[in-house]
């Protein structure tokens, strides 16, 4: 979440937190909806092994882009570090 570093070190906890997790919301909801599309191909339909690893994938897969977002939303204000 470095697009803004300036806007997130102004951010208090609280709303960085409510922020990230509506975007956390959003994430998991789009990448449903993708994975669901995905899993209507020709391709993974076509072997019984490749729909299981297809699944797995698309299951787990969303945590990858979410670990930035939790740490983002985790990271304490940058004035509790002077304190």
């Amino acid at each position: 979440m470095r697009l803004l570093p300036q806007m997130s070190e102004l951010m208090p906890i609280r709303l960085r937190k409510l922020v990230g997790a509506i975007m956390l919301i959003v994430l998991v909801v789009a990448w449903a909806l993708l994975a669901m599309a995905l899993a209507q191909s020709a391709v993974v339909k076509a072997n019984g092994l490749i729909e299981v690893m297809y699944y797995v994938v698309a299951g787990l897969g969303w945590v990858l882009p979410a670990m930035p977002l939790i740490r983002w939303m985790s990271r304490p204000h940058s004035r509790d570090h002077w304190h």
